[in-house]
């Protein structure tokens, strides 16, 4: 299926080659209604073209929709490097691929994702003047899955306040499915809140660095956390972990994680709420990554970025309000607030200002 004919919506879609390098990249525009598009480059082994292609597709449309609602001037772009970051990433790949960034003149900023890091938006940096998700030493802000995990906390309190009546996760047990570098600092703040929590990750040397600093930290197989017992399921690995095998057998009251694209599918929504558990939309909770990079575009302030990613718990309350108004479920209510931000500030562009 063409990219006409998929009907997404989007403004525009690159596709990036040099075969010198073995750069192959795909850079998708959704919406610049709000401001230039921002969102990271994913830099993953797809096992086709046309699997790179729907999922830069898919994350460039939510980039867009946790801008708007995260009340950022920003509209909604990614970029997925088709490759093995472990083999394939080299100074000329990358600098390649910064040449095609700056070849967009503004329309689309990039900021590290899956398979790529501070260190390499340094190296695209040197090509292009429209990189955020810099090091610190470049006048970055670093690392930005603290205030991912930061928001995500947010936006969980949001949830428990629904869920019980407190927004607090104290004497709550939380399941945190993956628990790199977002997981992990999720982890520290549930259990600063009181909270027990139990873990799960492919990765045994991430759940033993959990375990190492909090031996109080429970860990089960990947495959039995969801259907483990615990008030909160916290989603923080990779896209679609909420199915409909997954919701059938959840046990937990309230679902808010890290993850992109937690729904497998659109009806999955309607399944969580027809079940009584609240959902907290991911593209809203984890939002605080995106603040911190977009915090830069500007000249990176830690307490401004975390004052606004702060203001994710009452995004998260204010949706939840919505969707209890309009009767709808939270991911409804998520994608109507982000698409009214579009629509009434959007629309402002129609009146021509000199420069603007």
């Amino acid at each position: 299926m063409s990219v006409f004919d998929r009907g997404t919506g989007h403004e525009q879609v690159t596709f990036c080659h040099d075969p010198e390098s073995g750069l192959r990249a795909i850079i998708a525009i959704f919406s610049t209604a709000l401001g230039p598009a921002l969102g990271g480059t994913r830099f993953y082994p797809y096992a086709s073209e046309d699997d790179a292609l729907a999922d830069v597709l898919n994350l460039s449309r939510a980039m867009a929709y946790k801008a708007a609602c995260a009340g950022l001037d920003l509209g909604g772009g990614k970029a997925v490097i088709i490759g093995d970051p472990a083999t394939d990433k080299t100074e000329a790949l990358l600098r390649a691929y910064g040449r095609f960034v700056q070849s967009l003149n503004g329309r689309y900023y990039t900021a590290c994702d899956v398979g790529t890091y501070v260190e390499d938006m340094d190296v695209v940096a040197r090509e292009s003047a429209f990189v955020t998700g810099r090091s610190p030493a470049h006048g970055g802000a670093g690392d930005s899955s603290i205030l991912t995990a930061y928001g995500v906390f947010q936006g969980m309190r949001a949830a428990a306040e629904v869920a019980w009546g407190n927004p607090t996760l104290r004497g709550r047990r939380v399941g945190v499915a993956g628990v790199g570098k977002v997981g992990h600092h999720l982890v520290e703040h549930l259990l600063e809140d009181g909270a027990s929590v139990v873990v799960a990750d492919v990765n045994r040397d991430a759940v033993d660095r959990v375990r190492v600093l909090h031996p109080e930290v429970d860990a089960v197989d990947p495959n039995a956390l969801v259907a483990a017992t615990m008030d909160v399921y916290a989603p923080c690995a990779l896209g679609g972990a909420l199915s409909d095998e997954t919701v059938a057998v959840l046990q937990a009251k309230v679902v808010c994680g890290a993850a992109n694209n937690q729904l497998a599918h659109p009806g999955i929504e309607k399944q969580l709420e027809e079940r009584g558990v609240v959902y907290a939309p991911d593209y809203v909770v984890n939002s605080g990554g995106l603040i911190q990079v977009a915090d830069e575009i500007e000249g990176y302030s830690e307490p401004r970025a975390r004052a606004k990613a702060t203001e994710i718990f009452d995004t998260t309350r204010r949706i939840f309000a919505l969707a209890a108004d309009e009767g709808v479920p939270p991911a409804v209510a998520a994608d109507r607030l982000a698409e009214r931000r579009m629509t009434q500030i959007g629309r402002l562009r129609r009146f021509w200002l000199a420069g603007r």
